[in-house]
């Protein structure tokens, strides 16, 4: 398989945009936000403060509000050279505007809203195949936090709610925006208590690896195989690969489904963990040794 030269950043939503500052810091010296943070990490992969981005706010349901925020953002970091493109129908998308933005950028940045909106609107579209494109045979970053984190996979959850996730139908999926395979991403994975609903996905799904972000927590993933944790939060590795049994395809819808050998790994800033290998490393220095 073709192994893309460009960088995934997946985000799990609510990531610290310098809004609020840390105890005892003034705005400009809130130093998570300025020398740690996602947002930091994203222009990093980029250009810098240099660097071109667009905004796609299609997944959100108050995209001029979400764009401004992006804008403030990453100029509070430094980096003015923002665009925001608001598309909000299948017919937007072939704005021939818009695709040449997206040519000229040094990556763009998928915010949340509601994935399946994402993946109705853009898909099969000259405006995603150009960015496919470019993340393919081109150094070019393409991030997206909550719902624009969960469209990034080829296989995507659209529905499902915390308290039924362990019955039989109750999680949703389709395709996603595809730019990377046999991986399920879901977002604020802690604070919303989706665990349930990404272990049916994977057992359903068993050839996946399924990725729980937390909050203000992402990886960075090269080579379309190298995920490393970033963020201040965690994130939850579903292998299973190894189940040796899974009841799903016997139940009746609303029944509880129940999976043996279910491997979980649980990563913080800093830990690697290599899909293909299906290996979990403490560090880059330990992944590469």
């Amino acid at each position: 398989m073709e192994i893309p030269l460009g960088t995934l950043i997946s985000v799990g939503g609510a990531e610290d945009k310098g809004t609020q500052a840390e105890p005892n810091f003034s705005p400009k010296n809130d130093l998570a936000f300025f020398e740690t943070g996602i947002l930091k990490r994203i222009i990093s992969e980029m250009k810098g403060v240099d660097s071109y981005i667009e905004v796609i706010t299609t997944a959100s349901a108050i995209p001029e509000e979400v764009g401004e925020l992006y804008i403030s953002a990453f100029g509070k970091l430094g980096c003015h050279n923002i665009g925001v493109i608001h598309i909000k129908t299948r017919d937007d998308a072939h704005s021939t505007d818009y695709e040449e933005r997206v040519r000229k950028a040094d990556g763009v940045m998928f915010t949340g809203g509601n994935q399946l909106r994402l993946t109705m609107i853009l898909g099969g579209t000259d405006f995603l195949k150009i960015i496919m494109d470019r993340y393919m045979n081109e150094d070019f970053v393409v991030a997206g936090t909550s719902a624009g984190a969960m469209a990034m996979s080829n296989t995507m959850i659209y529905q499902g709610s915390s308290q039924g996730a362990l019955l039989k139908g109750e999680v949703k999926i389709t395709t996603g925006l595809g730019f990377m395979r046999d991986v399920i991403f879901d977002s604020h994975f802690v604070t919303r208590g989706r665990f349930g609903r990404l272990a049916q996905a994977v057992a359903s799904n068993p050839g996946c690896i399924g990725v729980g972000l937390g909050e203000d927590t992402g990886v960075v993933v090269k080579r379309g195989n190298e995920m490393e944790a970033i963020g201040s939060g965690l994130i939850l590795i579903f292998d299973g690969h190894e189940i040796r049994h899974s009841n799903l395809a016997d139940l009746e819808e609303g029944e509880p489904i129940s999976i043996e050998n279910l491997i979980v790994h649980v990563m913080a800033k800093g830990n690697f963990y290599y899909v293909n290998e299906r290996k979990f490393y403490v560090d880059q220095l330990t992944a590469i040794s």
